[in-house]
């Protein structure tokens, strides 16, 4: 029996949620800006995070599904892929 470790499907790419929250952010038709101002922090977190310089805390996902509608899980959750990926290429 082959165990599920085998079977998994994992991406040779990692890909930083910053990415998404900018394809988010552009849909809604909201800048940067607007969106830090939405949550309360400076702008250049934001840009920050946009460019894959800075993580998506905890704290700052609670703080996008105030302003987004999207849950705090699925940033989180996107930023721990992201990390993961980046480490098993380090890795490999």
């Amino acid at each position: 029996m082959t165990s599920p470790a085998k079977c998994a499907i994992v991406p040779d790419i990692a890909i930083p949620p910053g990415e998404l929250l900018a394809e988010e952010i552009e849909a809604r038709g909201m800048s940067q800006r607007e969106l830090a101002a939405l949550m309360g922090r400076p702008p250049q977190v934001i840009s920050e995070i946009v460019r894959g310089r800075k993580a998506i805390t905890p704290r700052t996902a609670i703080e996008i599904e105030r302003a987004l509608g999207t849950p705090a899980s699925v940033w989180v959750g996107l930023e721990a892929q992201y990390r993961l990926a980046l480490a098993r290429q380090d890795v490999a």
